[in-house]
């Protein structure tokens, strides 16, 4: 029997309360799991982590998003068991990615020379020039401030100029800086020395405000070394760097904005660093080697406080002929260490990339590995595609931007292609720190569609026009044919109301797939939300046709009727059905008499052999006995050690959050991390660093998403009782049996499409 994906401990401390929505609707759309999935986030550099009200909107956001999962292949363990390795988080096929904590000062033989070269001694002149955006980081949380003032705390010799150039921001916290200007300053020890004090009011995102800057510093402030820091939100390789809170509808610097602005300012950087979240992928990375020698950059969203500049840049000034590999060692030192005592429960991640050498690596490597995995998928093996995927480490898993590791996802693919592709990042990455609770982060993250398909028809333009291979977005287009297909074959958008209705499960035949599949194929895409006439080029792929697709969907597909349950509480599926399952959670409804308010998911459940136990106790998660919508997010395992991570729809003090929830093995019965801030819809999608530290007073009111009983969604209301945040403040499971309850389990398959079993 396989072993049972760990799920969080439970502790009932008795009835709960406040099972009720009150006062108007709303009117943000839906925070919650059960919304319509499709095609198709965005999101934000976190303050305690500002996600998007694009990250709220649909279900696959909540389901774990890829938590260090390796082994996915096997399908059914050799003792006839269902193998569980993809839903707890084991990595024990292909192992774990053991390349954090260790310098490695080599090159590969066939790099490019550097294009910096230090003088040594000591006698390297630096300018160092900070592309600050405050944007709202610094009006809501002073988190450019307070970068300002590590900087300004730092002993910075003669030789060092820091050089910042401020704007984008509505409400500066320091009367210093001015919110209606763009202004240049200089970091000095202990003082903010202004050089320009208007500069225009232009927006922060536009590649021409960048390259103005980077010529005056250059021009100013010759040096021997010249570094360039990003500071802002970050969106990763789709929607690039920046959120200008002055002049929102300007959108973000795309990395095709980048390589515009770093092209026409016709400097050569040591450093390019992004102090923003989601920068350190491997689109932007090959984008920059034309510019730079070293990227520093994180993965993952980084927490509030950013880098922590103080002591690298004393380290620095003391030592300017410094080796670039051992600054950013003390870049990443200084941020993970920083962030373990300020920010607990958030995951971090850092790293530094040898561009000369990534460049020399990286591209072939890529090029035979999509032409591999896109050769996979043509010979009927996207399972094994789809299963990888899914089991790589995900990076801001919530806001659907689909990034992943891509160490994890090429040793995933268990290909010679696969661990070639992976050797070369791990070679290219030169220091890399992560935090405890954060596994498989190699230090280089891609693009590799899943929860949002409306996305590939916009990287594959981006792709283009930095110069990066076909090969590489012919792979992704064949995925996204797949998977969409997939799901138009089993009806398209999903939802679980039916089941609470007690409709009966859907299920169709191979004529009936075939003929939804030509609709699908031949344009009819509205059965799939996301997705129009405008980002369905991808549907266009001819390396993989029609036939293709229709005859290996209808060979591997998993039906609503195929979840029934058996003796009360289990569900049995065969060897081929459960090769096709990938993700389970626990969803449950409170039907209040007019219609069904989602509580939410949870990862509880147990295996024996090929059935699912259902865990039907009418328990559920509350604060001081509150019960609160709660969403499984991620799981990490490592030995004996996990941490499992939710989320928690609320205002904090009237601004829309979701609270961030941690069970691990020191707090089984888990702790508030911190919030993470929400958007409107369209206002960025760009992803805000986290966490917003909850303090003693501050009000908490929970939301919840409202169904009708005609299946569609309703309006999202304020539920249950205001809270007032305390030291004391309990986390634990109530008893709600007086309740109607409705509990209805999700499994997603290979194709990432939702199905719900009948309600219990």
């Amino acid at each position: 029997m396989a072993e049972t994906p760990r799920a969080r401990e439970k502790h009932v401390t008795g009835a709960g309360q406040g099972l009720h929505k009150h006062g108007q609707g709303l009117n943000i759309g839906p925070t919650g799991a059960s919304a319509p999935v499709g095609g198709g986030g965005g999101g934000t550099r976190s303050s305690g982590g500002i996600g998007g009200k694009l990250i709220l909107i649909i279900i696959l956001l909540l389901l774990g998003g890829g938590g260090g999962v390796g082994s996915l292949l096997g399908g059914l363990s050799g003792t006839g068991s269902v193998d569980q390795s993809y839903l707890s988080g084991s990595s024990e096929q292909y192992g774990e990615l053991q390349n954090t904590g260790t310098l490695n000062t080599s090159v590969v033989e066939g790099s490019r020379e550097k294009y910096t070269t230090i003088k040594g001694n000591g006698t390297d002149k630096i300018t160092m020039m900070v592309y600050l955006c405050g944007t709202d980081l610094e009006s809501k949380a002073s988190m450019a401030t307070n970068d300002l003032r590590e900087m300004a705390s730092a002993d910075i010799s003669d030789n060092v100029n820091v050089i910042v150039y401020t704007g984008g921001c509505s409400s500066w916290r320091t009367s210093q800086i001015s919110s209606s200007v763009n202004q240049i300053y200089q970091v000095k020890k202990g003082s903010l020395t202004q050089l320009k004090a208007n500069m225009g009011s232009k927006t922060m995102t536009d590649p021409e405000t960048l390259t103005e800057f980077i010529k005056y510093a250059s021009s100013n402030f010759p040096a021997d070394r010249y570094e360039l820091i990003f500071w802002d939100h970050g969106g990763g390789s789709v929607t690039g760097f920046g959120y200008d809170q002055k002049y929102p509808r300007s959108g973000s610097m795309t990395l095709e904005g980048i390589d515009t602005a770093l092209k026409n300012s016709g400097i050569k950087f040591d450093i390019i660093g992004f102090d923003a979240c989601l920068m350190a992928t491997a689109e932007n990375a090959l984008m920059l080697s034309k510019y730079g020698d070293y990227l520093i950059a994180s993965e993952e969203t980084e927490p509030g406080i950013g880098w922590y500049y103080t002591d690298w840049l004393t380290k620095l000034s003391n030592n300017t002929s410094m080796p670039t590999t051992e600054i950013g060692k003390n870049i990443c030192d200084d941020f993970v260490s920083k962030c373990a005592q300020l920010c607990r429960g958030q995951k971090t991640t850092l790293s530094v990339v040898d561009l000369a050498e990534l460049s020399n690596t990286l591209p072939a490597k890529l090029s035979a590995f999509a032409n591999n995995t896109a050769q996979l998928i043509k010979d009927k093996q996207y399972a094994q595609v789809s299963k990888a995927r899914n089991g790589a480490r995900e990076f801001s898993p919530s806001s659907r931007i689909d990034q992943v590791d891509l160490a994890n996802l090429a040793l995933n693919m268990g290909t010679t292609e696969g661990k070639e592709l992976s050797d070369a990042i791990l070679g290219a990455v030169k220091y890399n720190r992560t935090s405890s609770n954060i596994t498989n982060a190699s230090g280089l993250s891609i693009y590799f569609p899943y929860k949002k398909a409306s996305y590939v028809d916009k990287i594959v333009k981006t792709y283009k026009k930095i110069g990066m291979s076909d090969d590489y977005s012919r792979c992704i287009s064949s995925f996204a044919k797949m998977e969409v297909s997939g799901q138009a074959a089993s009806g398209g958008t999903a939802s679980p109301l039916s089941t609470l209705l007690g409709e009966s499960a859907s299920s169709y035949g191979e004529q009936a797939i075939s003929s939804l599949l030509t609709q699908f194929l031949g344009g009819s895409v509205s059965s799939i939300s996301g997705l129009d006439s405008s980002n369905t080029a991808f549907l266009s792929d001819r390396a993989l046709s029609s036939d293709d697709v229709t005859s290996y969907i209808q060979m591997n597909m998993l039906s609503d009727s195929d979840l029934t349950w058996s003796d009360g509480n289990k569900i049995a599926l065969s060897s081929d059905k459960w090769s096709l399952v990938q993700r389970i959670d626990k969803n449950v409804f409170l039907d209040d008499g007019e219609g069904f308010i989602n509580l939410g998911l949870d990862n509880t459940y147990s295996i024996d052999g090929k059935a699912m136990i259902a865990d039907t106790e009418k328990t559920w998660l509350a604060i001081d006995k509150q019960v609160v919508p709660y969403f499984h997010l991620d799981t990490v395992e490592e030995g004996d050690n996990y941490t499992i991570t939710g989320r928690i729809p609320a205002f904090l003090n009237d601004e829309k959050v979701n609270l961030i929830c941690v069970f691990d093995n020191e707090h089984p019965q888990g702790y508030i991390a911190g919030a993470t801030y929400d958007y409107t819809e369209g206002e960025t999608e760009t992803v805000a660093k986290n966490l917003l530290e909850l303090k003693n007073g501050d009000k908490l009111k929970f939301i919840c998403d409202y169904y009708g009983y005609d299946g569609k969604y309703q309006n999202s209301y304020l539920f249950g009782d205001e809270i007032t945040v305390s030291d004391s403040m309990e986390i634990s499971d109530v008893t709600i049996n007086d309740a109607n309850i409705k509990i209805t389990y999700l499994f997603v398959d290979i194709y990432n499409q939702q199905h719900w079993t009948p309600s219990i």
